[in-house]
C-alpha cells in the first residue's frame, strides 16, 4: 500500500467516524484543487436542496481564506472557519502541510466549539 493510499484510507476512516455523530450531515476531505478525496454525505441522508452547490461555494471561500497568511504571524494560523446558517453549520479545518481541508456540514443547533474539539480528537494524528 503506497503512502497516498494509506493516507486516503486514514481520511476515509476519520470522516466515517465523524459521520457517526448525530449532528453531522457531511464530512469530507478536499484537496487543494477543490476535489472531494474522502468522505461525503451521511448514508441515507437526503441533502437539502442545493447542499452540494452551497458546499462547493463555501469550499471556494474557505480555500481562499485558508491560504491567506497575512495574520498568521500576529494572530497565529487559522484553526478552523465556521459559518452558521439557518439550515446548517458549515465548518472547515485546514491542514496546511498537506494542503487539504476537512469540510463539515452539521445541523444548525450544533455547538461549533464542541464540534471543533471532536474533530481535533479524531484528527490529532493527521498533519
Amino acid at each position: 500500500m503506497s503512502s497516498s493510499d494509506f493516507q486516503l484510507k486514514l481520511y476515509t476512516e476519520k470522516c466515517n467516524k465523524l459521520l457517526g455523530e448525530s449532528e453531522i450531515r457531511f464530512a469530507g476531505i478536499v484537496d487543494k484543487d477543490g476535489q472531494l478525496i474522502a468522505g461525503g454525505f451521511k448514508e441515507g441522508l437526503s441533502p437539502h436542496e442545493g447542499d452540494e452547490t452551497r458546499l462547493q461555494s463555501f469550499l471556494e471561500f474557505v480555500s481562499k481564506a485558508s491560504i491567506r497568511k497575512e495574520y498568521d504571524e500576529s494572530l497565529g494560523p487559522i484553526n478552523y472557519l465556521a459559518a452558521r446558517r439557518d439550515k446548517a453549520v458549515l465548518v472547515s479545518f485546514p491542514f496546511p502541510i498537506t494542503q487539504i481541508l476537512l469540510l463539515i456540514s452539521a445541523e444548525p443547533s450544533t455547538n461549533i466549539e464542541n464540534l471543533a474539539k471532536k474533530v481535533v480528537e479524531i484528527f490529532t494524528d493527521v498533519s
